[in-house]
């Protein structure tokens, strides 16, 4: 490569974003040092709004500026959170999900400021989420406590508790860390009890099919396992006509041999009716259209469309 080749990175301009981006810059020219890496943060739909997503198209609030960016040119490589695009309808003609890179923590965290657990909360305690996942799944488990919306970046969300508006935040384990934050942390949750958000804990590189450069030093970033566990999950989602209000819930894992199994679960915003499914298979597009389709035979579809 020519010492004068330089890459643009596109992201939201959140301080988890610039988190985010920042981990693909140092690893990019980690790998190839002679890389001139400009990272273009840009402000989404999402971020300056403060109603339910819903009324903005659902999640593809937070990627279509950046997306609108990618196809015009004005930047190279778009890093994408995996739970921020929606998995009910294909990335934009021209685009594609180039790669994955290595997934972090996929579990849920609670923030609470005396560092105390869900169970330690008392009856009516305001939990602070704004997925409909989380909510769902807080009422099945925690039903005396008392799901809250709350919008806004990470650091935003605690002021406001900090503030008194809400006595405990439910967090990505894996958003805490990439912003120092971790040691707020003061209960994570398992997975078979908060079953994760389809691809939590992941980062998509998004490229223009036609831009050999950056198609190549996307690929150098991707990780195999996790693309294969994203694609299973995003399989899922695609099968149940998931969106962002949708309370769809769904983990991946591979074994040492290759295999793949997938558990997904539906649940109805009270938390009264519950779908797993789970499976195993070496094909994850095959595995994800398997548990979706066995979600679909429960009854996913009525519990989806009566959440909006």
């Amino acid at each position: 490569m020519s010492s004068t080749l330089s890459i643009r990175l596109g992201t939201r301009s959140s301080p988890m974003a610039m988190a985010q981006v920042e981990r693909v810059r140092a690893e990019l020219l980690a790998l190839r040092p002679e890389l001139t890496v400009e990272v273009v943060p840009l402000t989404t739909s999402g971020d300056r709004w403060t109603g339910p997503l819903s009324e903005l198209g659902g999640k593809g609030a937070f990627t279509k500026e950046v997306d609108a960016a990618l196809l015009a040119g004005d930047v190279d490589i778009c890093v994408h959170c995996v739970k921020d695009i929606p998995g009910d309808r294909p990335v934009p003609e021209g685009t594609v999900i180039a790669s994955y890179l290595k997934r972090d923590d996929v579990r849920d965290a609670i923030v609470e400021p005396q560092g105390r657990s869900l169970n330690d909360l008392p009856p009516g305690a305001r939990i602070g989420t704004s997925s409909p996942r989380r909510a769902a799944q807080l009422a099945l488990h925690w039903p005396h406590l008392a799901p809250i919306p709350v919008r806004g970046n990470a650091n935003s969300r605690l002021a406001k508790m900090e503030a008194g508006e809400y006595d405990a935040l439910m967090l990505a384990v894996a958003g805490m860390e990439r912003i120092g934050l971790t040691e707020r942390i003061s209960q994570i949750l398992p997975t078979d009890t908060m079953v994760p958000a389809v691809g939590s804990g992941t980062l998509a590189l998004q490229c223009r099919v036609d831009d050999t450069l950056a198609l190549e030093l996307a690929d150098l970033l991707g990780d195999d396992t996790t693309d294969r566990i994203t694609t299973a999950e995003r399989a899922m989602l695609r099968v149940l006509g998931g969106h962002c209000h949708s309370p769809i819930a769904g983990l991946a894992t591979m074994d040492d041999d290759g295999v793949l199994s997938l558990h997904g679960r539906v649940i109805s915003p009270d938390g009264k009716t519950v779908l797993d499914a789970s499976q195993r298979h070496s094909d994850p597009e095959v595995l994800g259209v398997g548990v979706g389709d066995e979600l679909l035979r429960q009854g996913a579809k009525q519990i989806i469309e009566a959440a909006g």
